[in-house]
């Protein structure tokens, strides 16, 4: 399925849970997780402004498997324990969206331009990479379902006290011209405690970033011309 195939079966599915968490349990801690995340996170924040039970703290687009994913290429490259790298993870969850920042990698790693860039197109198209080493006939499964469990058990760990818990995800950010965008958060008892922002940026990154800008707005106005509800009154308008 290409990310337009998703979109159509997928967005009508999450309006519909979202609204059923707005009636239900409005103060819910919300992790869609469900492709494209770039649409579906701005769909689950109108349908609860709709019912005026938003609040962008509690609203997150898990898009972890690009940093589960980015954490194993560098290992492998390096000969790393990929559960020891971590490699904050930006912007969007699809193709050129996803912006890794190797130069915030913790332990410290460097690589030549040419493998840099190989990398981070590995990392961005890695998806397609999974659907095709399975012949198209399946997609990434047991990773998906590892960076879901990963991103939901910090939040848990962080709304049980536990302090500096940092995972990225896609909110609502004002911490470029888009207004959704994935960048480290800090989490806390209530959701995001504090954006951190994108960091210092290489001239590589920032490129990356200003590259990204016209696809991601596109994603997230994307609803306002594709999504059609079962139950249209669950839309606000400029998604009909």
């Amino acid at each position: 399925m290409t990310r337009d195939d998703l979109f159509t079966t997928n967005a009508t599915i999450v309006a519909n849970l979202a609204d059923a968490c707005a009636r239900h349990c409005p103060e819910a801690m919300i992790c869609v997780i469900a492709n494209p995340v770039n649409s579906t996170i701005p769909i689950t924040s109108e349908v609860l402004k709709k019912h005026g039970v938003y609040n962008p703290n509690r609203v997150f687009g898990v898009s972890t498997l690009d940093i589960v994913r980015a954490n194993t290429f560098v290992g492998e490259l390096k000969s790393l324990d990929p559960a020891r790298v971590n490699v904050p993870v930006i912007g969007g969850h699809a193709g050129k969206t996803i912006i890794p920042l190797i130069s915030q990698c913790t332990p410290k790693v460097d690589f030549p331009q040419d493998q840099l860039a190989a990398l981070t197109s590995r990392i961005q198209e890695a998806g397609t990479e999974v659907v095709k080493a399975k012949a198209g006939a399946g997609s990434a499964t047991l990773s998906m379902a590892y960076a879901g469990a990963r991103f939901v058990f910090s939040l848990l760990d962080a709304m049980n006290g536990k302090e500096g818990v940092v995972e990225c995800s896609f909110v609502r950010s004002e911490e470029t011209e888009c207004t959704y965008f994935s960048t480290p958060l800090l989490l806390g008892k209530n959701g995001i405690e504090k954006n951190l922002g994108l960091g210092k940026l290489s001239p590589f990154e920032e490129k990356l970033v200003a590259e990204a800008m016209s696809e991601l707005k596109g994603s997230i106005a994307e609803p306002a011309v594709k999504v059609t509800l079962k139950d249209r009154s669950l839309a606000p308008k400029h998604l009909l």
